[in-house]
């Protein structure tokens, strides 16, 4: 049997380690990654191996050679350009010439799979392919499988969100492959085994199966998996052989170390080749100095990786660090947590590396300097940019100027060169100051920039289409936490970036790979001149504009002392709505405000709503312009799943055989209702960009999450609550009907819904947990796992995008009812998390 090494890997996130070798040759205690792989290979009588190669190919070639003294036999197969996970496979199939299964195997990874097993199990159940898999504790950067009890493969999901998670059982990159599989690649093309060769197998209903491995397995993408995976094999957590002398206490040794009788080292620790240990050194394990590496006297190294060559001087002190080959730290330097020092660095006496910080090779930090932020920001710890609000950090610690004005140049970069690009912001002072670093990084990369100044969310949205842009940018003061700020970006379609799109900017920024424009080239900075203008113009021709203007509306409309104080009124004017106004002074100071405070506030429009005579509705829209909350002509507030409907409902009547889309976890009152007036239902996964997304489809006329966002796309595919507004005064108009009514129309239904508190490491456990309990009954696996109890009854659990909780959602006949399902579903969630792993 053969096996095919991938070891193209680069490495970007753990730069500066890999600037100057593959990930592959990061050295793991005593032997490189790569050398884990082969001595794994070897252990289990595979010796014939074809590594593929790309980034730094020498250094790899140069060090293993032809294998030989090994006792094994190594072929090479380089890339000239990125081939995919498949295709390059399908590149070294010159050298596999025998029609035996071919083992491929992941360069990247350090695991102790028995990999006899894993072959045991592909023949014994004739699969074209077999996946090794494997349960961890954050799924989110993998695919995530889902198997039948017989092992074959029932879904992929290639690095899911939260709610799309339904196991923590993982794709580990290491397959057994038939060569009939290998031959329908396609030569010469970029081919991945997760985006093209899986599905395609999966559509045939072709023999696909997953073997869940015992031992271990890490994934070595990041600092904090680098400094892991070194410490679980000291750990003794991986059986792959001896790691040198033991000569006790936990304590592996090359040959020719030197230790002086008085220092203190506590296991586990690894010494390489000759390493000289001076006097009252004290190193406390997990630790690993490498070859030819002197520590000298009263030098403390805690929880650190040393790589070879390097000079540790008198009271230096390490904390939980890594040292790259080749470096001298003087006496009494200090590095602290997290920090990386690149190749051939020196760090002069007394100087201090403060926790997280990275510098580059070759640098060189003056005696006595306190360095406080990377030689290259873009290196900063974060492993991904963008979340569940696009790029969100706190001002001034997480999202400085120069952070921001390098995130600007990293989207411009991923833009033609000369596109325009929208910048908006909120009233508050913080993101002023970080829209002014955002727009300094556009230019930079060739970008024009028009700004809007501040305008809804919806108008910066509806500009971007319009005029063409190629993409846009929208800064916030969070609305849930005043210290946060959190920064948007828009495509040329207005809406926010694909999670490809993030990704392309998450590599330019990371890789500090900004494109770089010249003198001419520099883009120019612009005011917007019409943008409201623009928005107003498509609004009003959105909307049956003369059947509001005949209805003769009188409504409270609360403001929120935002920007749409500047643009609504004038629209509704136009339309001959009457409009009582509150909160209609722009403050910067009320952008972010309490969940009690905007209780208050929702309380008081309906107080002022019902206390006024002849008004239609009251409306609160919240700062962004983006949401809407409603009360009744009498003052009653509407609870916001009841607004959902009630549009819903609108929507059927006036036009029929419509299809309203919806998230997974609102009520069935609305396929009730669809069914009541003809219409038709598609549900989303519980998130903006996926309710927009789905909005974007053919033949919708509304959207909605039931948090008082909606979606109109025949107007623009995205919220806006200002749209909202018009087109419920349109729906109400049109159907000479009142809100009060449409909502006592509704059939009755009672929804209740919870959290439970987890881990982040128990979530992915969790979810397979309820797959293997609930997957024969009838369920759905849109967003979390919905759970079908009988026509009227459901349960909805997903894990919570941005904290380790489950959110909790059930629906029946009655309100008790749903409160003790949700009890009772709740209880079974916490129960799952305080179970002890077994994997």
């Amino acid at each position: 049997m053969k096996a095919v090494v991938m070891a193209g890997g680069e490495g970007s996130r753990l730069r500066p380690l890999t600037l100057t070798r593959p990930k592959p040759m990061l050295p793991v205690v005593n032997r490189p990654l790569l050398g884990h792989i082969l001595h794994l290979l070897k252990q289990h009588g595979i010796v014939d191996v074809v590594v593929t190669l790309q980034y730094l190919a020498t250094h790899i070639q140069d060090y293993y050679g032809d294998g030989k003294t090994l006792g094994m036999d190594i072929q090479y197969v380089i890339e000239e350009s990125p081939l995919g996970t498949a295709g390059s496979v399908k590149n070294a199939q010159p050298d596999l010439v025998n029609g035996d299964p071919l083992l491929v195997i992941s360069g990247d990874a350090l695991t102790d799979f028995d990999l006899t097993a894993l072959l045991s199990h592909h023949r014994e159940h004739g699969a074209l392919l077999t996946m090794a898999l494997y349960h961890v504790a954050d799924p989110l950067e993998y695919g995530v499988i889902n198997v039948h009890e017989d092992g074959r493969v029932a879904q992929f999901l290639e690095k899911p969100g939260w709610g799309a998670v339904t196991s923590d059982t993982v794709n580990t990159g290491i397959y057994v492959v038939q060569p009939e599989v290998l031959a329908r690649i396609p030569t010469g093309r970029s081919v991945d085994w997760s985006q093209h060769v899986f599905p395609a197998m999966l559509a045939r209903g072709e023999p696909l199966y997953g073997y869940v491995a015992g031992g271990y397995w890490c994934d070595i993408g990041t600092l904090s998996e680098y400094q892991r995976a070194s410490a679980d094999l000291l750990n003794g957590w991986l059986n792959l052989g001896e790691l040198g002398q033991r000569i006790g206490g936990g304590i592996w040794v090359g040959e020719g170390v030197q230790i002086a009788p008085d220092a203190q080292l506590f296991g586990p620790i690894y010494l390489g080749e000759e390493v000289q240990i001076k006097g009252s050194v004290v190193i406390q394990g997990p630790a690993v100095v490498r070859d030819y590496t002197i520590v000298d006297n009263r030098a403390r190294v805690n929880r650190s990786i040393v790589l070879r060559n390097c000079y540790i001087g008198e009271g230096a002190e390490l904390h939980g660090c890594v040292v790259a080959r080749q470096c001298s730290l003087k006496a009494r330097a200090r590095v602290f947590e997290g920090a990386i020092i690149g190749d051939n660095t020196v760090v002069g006496e007394g100087a201090m590396i403060q926790a997280g910080v990275k510098l580059w090779p070759n640098k060189e930090v003056d005696a006595g300097a306190t360095v406080n932020h990377s030689i290259i920001w873009g290196s900063q710890g974060r492993r991904v940019l963008f979340g569940r609000y696009g790029v969100t950090g706190v001002v001034n610690v997480d999202l400085t100027p120069d952070f921001v004005a390098r995130l600007g140049a990293a989207f411009g970069s991923t833009l033609p060169r000369g596109s325009t690009v929208t910048i908006n912001r909120d009233p508050h002072r913080s993101p002023r100051m970080i829209k002014r670093a955002l727009i300094s990084g556009l230019p930079s990369a060739g970008n024009n920039v028009l700004d809007l100044r501040q305008v809804p969310i919806p108008v910066a949205r509806y500009y971007t289409r319009s005029i063409g842009a190629s993409g846009g940018v929208h800064v916030r003061l969070s609305p849930y936490d005043q210290r946060v700020v959190d920064i948007r970006f828009f495509g040329p379609d207005g809406l926010n970036l694909t999670r490809e799109q993030e990704r392309a900017v998450e590599r330019v920024f990371f890789r500090e790979d900004y494109r770089r424009a010249f003198m001419e080239d520099i883009g120019n900075i612009d005011y917007a001149p019409d943008a409201v203008e623009t928005y107003e113009r498509g609004y009003l021709g959105a909307l049956n504009a003369d059947a509001i203007r005949r209805a003769h509306f009188k409504i409270v409309v609360d403001y929120a002392h935002a920007p749409a104080t500047d643009v609504l009124p004038q629209l509704l004017d136009k339309l001959n709505v009457e409009v009582v106004p509150l909160n209609a002074r722009i403050d910067p100071n009320k952008v972010s405000i309490l969940q009690e405070e905007f209780r208050v506030e929702r309380a008081q429009l309906a107080t002022i709503t019902g206390a006024l005579r002849k008004v239609s509705l009251g409306v609160r829209l919240d700062v962004g312009g983006e949401k809407i909350f409603l009360v009744d002509g009498a003052g009653a507030g509407l609870p916001d799943p009841v607004v959902g409907a009630a549009m819903a409902s609108l929507v059927f009547r006036t036009y029929p055989g419509s299809v309203v889309v919806v998230t997974a976890d609102q009520s069935r009152v609305f396929e009730r209702l669809a069914e009541r007036y003809g219409g038709r239902v598609q549900r989303c996964p519980f998130d903006q960009q996926a309710l927009m997304e789905a909005a974007n489809g053919g033949g919708v006329v509304m959207a909605g999450d039931g948090t008082g966002a909606f979606v109109f796309p025949a107007f623009q595919p995205a919220v806006d609550g200002l749209m909202a507004i018009g087109k419920l005064l349109e729906l109400l108009a049109t159907q000479q009907t009142s809100l009060s009514q449409v909502v006592a129309d509704l059939p009755p239904f009672f929804i209740a819904s919870g959290t439970v508190e987890g881990t982040w490491e128990t979530k992915g456990r969790v979810m397979r947990c309820l797959m293997e309990q609930f997957g024969k009954f009838h369920h759905e696996i849109l967003d979390g796992i919905k759970i079908y109890l009988n026509d009227d009854e459901w349960v909805l659990v997903r894990p919570d995008a941005d904290a380790a909780l489950f959110q909790v959602t059930a629906e029946a006949h009655s309100a008790p009812a749903a409160q003790e399902l949700l009890a009772d579903y709740s209880g079974l969630v916490h129960s799952l998390v305080q179970e002890p792993s077994v994997a």
